[in-house]
């Protein structure tokens, strides 16, 4: 025996009204990985070196007892001169490096280089905190302390001599090596 729908020539029944309207699509987090980049000014096809400096409990102390949140220092980079540092807060662990990697990726600041070094001397401060950049010769590597080193590797410097003045708190010494950065001009002769 055969049932009506099964049956040829049998009428299919009536469609929903919201049929002709387009449905929503489960979430994948493909949409939202792809827009997050297209934000962060990248390219699809790139590939980021990020890396997390520092993650830190802070507590406010409230009538009830104390609320506990995190706070995180991510640095990312593409390896080719641009880099860029975020400072991200949540409720988790892991929301607060993704919120400071994503304000990383759309912090993107351009890095002058030569080779795999940076063109000349530099002092880079923020408060109570100095950050002394030279740049080394082949084969040195990066001689650089934590958060420097951070920052050197997500931007793809190979050769570097740092020292570190003053205040030793990451967020401090990253600002700091970051204006030395920024402060870099590219000379003629070393185009």
């Amino acid at each position: 025996m055969m049932n009506n729908t099964e049956q040829p020539g049998a009428t299919q029944p009536a469609a929903p009204e919201s049929a002709g309207k387009p449905q929503k699509k489960a979430f994948t987090g493909k949409k939202d990985a792809f827009f997050n980049t297209r934000k962060a000014g990248a390219d699809l096809g790139e590939e980021f070196v990020e890396r997390v400096i520092r993650i830190s409990r802070v507590s406010k102390v409230v009538k009830g007892g104390k609320n506990f949140s995190f706070n995180a220092l991510v640095v990312a980079g593409n390896g080719k001169g641009m880099v860029g540092v975020g400072f991200g807060k949540s409720n988790e662990v892991v929301g607060a490096i993704s919120k400071g990697t994503l304000k990383a990726k759309k912090n993107f600041q351009k890095i002058p280089m030569r080779a795999d070094t940076i063109p000349h001397e530099i002092i880079g401060r923020f408060k109570a905190t100095t950050v002394l950049l030279k740049p080394a010769g082949p084969g040195t590597g990066v001689i650089a302390g934590g958060p420097v080193r951070a920052i050197c590797d997500a931007a793809g410097i190979k050769n570097i001599l740092t020292k570190s003045l003053g205040s030793r708190t990451p967020v401090n010494v990253v600002k700091a090596a970051m204006d030395g950065f920024l402060k870099l001009k590219l000379t003629r002769r070393g185009q």
